[in-house]
């Protein structure tokens, strides 16, 4: 192949080049000059951020025919063996595809042969998290105790994965996320020695969209260089990267701020017939009130940044929105991006989301305190005016308004009552095969609210259940008081409940609610008057007596039992 990927073309050949890992490089750097090499290293951290291309390297700086050296010279025959690969000492070995405990034991056996061309023979094992258990129990003790011409460095994204036996023989060097500064630096220098033009934003957008894996930027940057047309501009770049612009994300966030709903949704549906995905929308969107939040807290962590570059828009728009404000869009957005997560029409959700932001109550804004501000002057004035009173010599007590105020609290402690004389008429008149009528197609007509478009109202029915029917109404017990009540007071709730009822069983039927604790009254009372006439065909739970409770009588008394459901 004549062309060859930027990431390859510039894979770093020194410690020097190693971007952003300056905590690992330093150290074995200051190893290899004091002939401190350990046996074995892992090496983990996220994928691109130089793990393989810093185990080269090492093995490079410990072949090397001027070491002890801190960086290999690249230009002696075992530098450039082990950068083309021709030296075999030198063993790059893929635990992805090479995981079986075979491989391992064909190493062991190999490991012993000291090497043909070099000083040392050195192990890049890479993904070595993906090796099995027996995998790992066979490289244990070689990798304990190897001859002194070996050393194994292993590579990984996930060392969670790897067995503490295994790290415990290591030096261990954690690689961190690049900073997309660092990034920006590294792809200067390289389309400046390339000869390539380019627009600044463009290679902060491509940072940015790496997420601190050097790899990701330059496979990026290859494509937007593919992709322009001798420039790489910032459209190219937010064409290749999926991202969303600054300019369009603080146009709509002003339209937010200003609660204009028609200039929201036109400027969504202008990015969504570019072609950007409504999820990775969202998420851009979210990290932008992310982006502004931190701003706002702490200005001068710009590299914390994480979609936004700090533009003049950005800067005023953020003055305008206090911290509260932000916190309820970055809740409205997260909980759209979940409800987004399990439908087939994102579009849909994005457009409510909006919606509801231009429509958003903000706390703390300042027109609320603009509507403060006239309850504040009537409050000062009624105080003033008790003061006068008091200097006169007025009460500002009314004593005979205190029983109706004591009225108007026990009235609103009463809560709901059930109609216990309509129950018991049910009651009286109550079958099973009514209630067993209703029960069989009860999950039916939940269903049935539920595409009616009242959802609320059947959530109430989640806890409540049908307990006694006749031929014309029927009792639900509901666990809690307020979800009777609501459910009660609701005409619409109850004329779609008996619709749906209808169109099940054939019938109309009348429902009465009963809160739990009112329906054990009832039914007792109830009970205790029919309970000369039990021999009928009960519509309502537990009428007869048990065996067990009738025997727990014989036993203790009536007096000492007391019955639960």
């Amino acid at each position: 192949m004549s062309y060859q990927a930027l990431y390859r073309v510039w894979r770093p050949q020194q410690f020097i080049d190693v971007v952003g890992q300056e905590h690992v490089t330093k150290t074995l750097q200051n190893a290899l000059l004091h002939n401190k090499i350990s046996h074995a290293y892992l090496f983990s951290g996220p994928r691109g951020t130089g793990k393989t291309s810093a185990a080269k390297i090492l093995a490079k700086a410990v072949n090397c025919e001027r070491a002890p050296i801190n960086e290999p010279c690249n230009e002696c025959s075992a530098c450039r063996g082990i950068t083309d690969g021709s030296i075999p000492d030198v063993i790059e070995i893929d635990a992805a595809s090479n995981n079986g405990v075979e491989e391992i034991r064909d190493i062991r056996d190999k490991v012993k042969y000291a090497p043909s061309s070099v000083k040392y023979k050195v192990y890049i094992v890479d993904e070595v998290h993906m090796l099995s258990i027996g995998a790992f129990n066979a490289l244990l003790k070689t990798l304990e105790e190897p001859p002194k011409h070996v050393i194994f460095i292993l590579a990984t994204t996930e060392p969670h994965k790897i067995p503490l036996t295994i790290i415990s023989r290591c030096q261990r060097f954690d690689f961190k996320r690049i900073t997309a500064q660092s990034i920006v630096g590294r792809m200067k220098l390289i389309v400046d020695e390339t000869g390539i033009q380019y627009d600044e934003k463009a290679l902060q957008i491509v940072a940015r969209a790496a997420e601190g894996g050097m790899r990701d930027a330059l496979s990026l940057l290859d494509q937007a260089i593919s992709f322009s047309d001798g420039k790489v501009s910032e459209e190219d770049a937010l064409m290749v990267t999926g991202a969303v612009s600054q300019n369009f994300l603080n146009r709509l966030a002003s339209a937010v701020q200003q609660k204009d709903a028609a200039a929201g949704l036109e400027a969504l549906e202008e990015l969504l017939f570019q072609g950007k995905d409504p999820s990775r929308f969202i998420e851009d969107f979210i990290l932008y009130y992310r982006d502004m939040l931190l701003y706002k807290a702490a200005p001068t962590l710009e590299e914390s940044m994480e979609r936004v570059m700090l533009d003049d828009d950005f800067r005023s728009l953020s003055d305008e929105i206090n911290a509260a404000e932000i916190y309820e869009l970055i809740e409205v957005l997260s909980k759209s991006q979940q409800e987004m997560r399990w439908t087939n029409h994102p579009r849909i959700f994005l457009e409510v989301a909006i919606m509801k932001l231009c429509q958003l109550e903000r706390s703390g804004s300042s027109a609320s305190s603009a509507d403060m501000k006239p309850l504040l002057d009537k409050i000062n004035q009624l105080e003033q005016e008790v003061l006068e009173l008091r200097k006169n010599g007025v009460s500002a007590k009314e004593p005979a308004e205190q029983p109706v105020a004591k009225k108007q609290t026990r009235n609103s402690r009463k809560g709901y009552q059930a109609p216990s004389g309509k129950v018991n008429e049910i009651l009286k008149n109550a079958t099973k095969q009514d209630l067993i009528s209703i029960k069989s197609r009860w999950g039916e007509m939940l269903d049935k609210l539920v595409h009616n478009q009242m959802r609320s109202q059947a959530a109430l029915l989640n806890e409540a259940e049908p307990v006694a029917a006749s031929d014309q109404a029927f009792i639900i017990k509901f666990k809690y008081e307020i979800h009777c009540q609501m459910a009660m007071d609701n005409s619409r709730f109850l004329e779609t409940l008996t619709n749906s009822l209808y169109e099940l069983i054939g019938k109309r039927m009348q429902m009465i609610g009963v809160p739990d604790e009112q329906w054990m009254d009832i039914r007792e009372s109830f009970i205790q008057n029919q309970r000369d006439d039990s021999d009928g065909d009960d519509g309502f739970e537990a009428r007869e007596e048990e065996p067990f409770i009738a025997e727990a009588k014989k036993l203790f008394g009536d007096e000492l039992l007391e019955i639960k459901d």
